[in-house]
């Protein structure tokens, strides 16, 4: 049951990939809340994922593009704009990928050339949808917009890789744009860092597994689901949060607060046998 937070709202969800994602659920909660979506990925995503299941059961248009290519960002919006039948009140990017994590390349050991794809996918792609937007004036006044991002921006995590990077400067972005868009416009943009999720993109990490069960030992609520996310998003994007901007929501249970707890210290293990290689070095990934 919604309670219309969204009615009467439209937006751009981008990076719904199938029920795992992030973006799946978000879109689902916003129309859910009385919105009309307009989806959109790549075509190689919408291929192997089931995106276009989820855009005939949310009655959403599914425009494939390419995040980094300013070309198909452009036609998003416009195909957007006119199937709303002008402009929109949201936007999410969830769009995150890195070629050196899938090559298994670790962080002291990157290829530059994947590195700037890793940049440019999970971060300028986010700099190109809202220069677009402010562009075309698409997104209507005290508009909302959200990228989603992970606490590794600020904080070292094993085998994140240069995700960490691309998250830095992902929420970089939404502070700079977030006070010209701000300031001329009322759009207010935004970062949510979210506790590992078990998606499609975050099992390619390093050790995934152990990451989600170590935050959920830390965090006193324990980890954030992606349904949970949606619903903070779903918040995000009305008009309760009209004066929030600029900022990096942790929606992570506590986990970003806490130095050790007891479910996590009672875990803990000592031997890092399975992290060393044949000659006894440790595996930094």
């Amino acid at each position: 049951m919604g309670n219309n937070l969204l009615k009467g709202k439209k937006g751009i969800i981008f990076g719904a990939l199938n029920d795992m994602s992030i973006a799946w659920k978000v879109a689902e909660r916003c129309v859910e809340e009385g919105a009309i979506v307009t989806l959109s990925n790549t075509p190689l995503a919408i291929r192997m994922g089931t995106t276009e299941e989820l855009a005939q059961k949310l009655n959403a248009k599914l425009i494939p593009a390419d995040a980094t290519n300013v070309e198909d960002l452009e036609k998003v919006v416009d195909e957007s704009m006119e199937f709303f039948g002008g402009k929109f009140d949201f936007v999410l990017h969830s769009i995150g990928m890195s070629p050196n994590v899938r090559k298994k390349r670790p962080y002291d050991n990157l290829d530059y050339g994947l590195l700037n794809q890793t940049l440019d996918i999970s971060a300028i792609s986010f700099h190109k949808i809202l220069q677009i937007c402010k562009a075309k004036d698409a997104i209507n006044d005290w508009g909302s917009v959200i990228a989603l991002s992970y606490g590794a921006a600020q904080r070292t995590m094993f085998g994140y890789n240069d995700m960490a990077d691309a998250k830095a400067m992902l929420e970089s972005i939404a502070r700079s744009f977030g006070y010209i868009y701000g300031r001329e416009k009322h759009v207010r943009i935004n970062t949510i860092s979210q506790s590992p999720t078990v998606t499609t993109a975050g099992s390619g990490i390093k050790g995934f597994d152990s990451l989600v069960d170590f935050s959920e030992r830390m965090s006193p609520l324990g980890n954030a689901t992606a349904e949970e996310c949606a619903d903070y998003c779903v918040v995000m994007f009305s008009d309760l949060t009209k004066k929030v901007t600029m900022q990096n929501l942790y929606h992570d249970g506590g986990y970003s607060s806490m130095g050790m707890s007891f479910r996590a210290m009672e875990q803990y293990i000592k031997s890092f046998d399975d992290l060393t290689d044949e000659q006894g070095n440790i595996i930094y990934g």
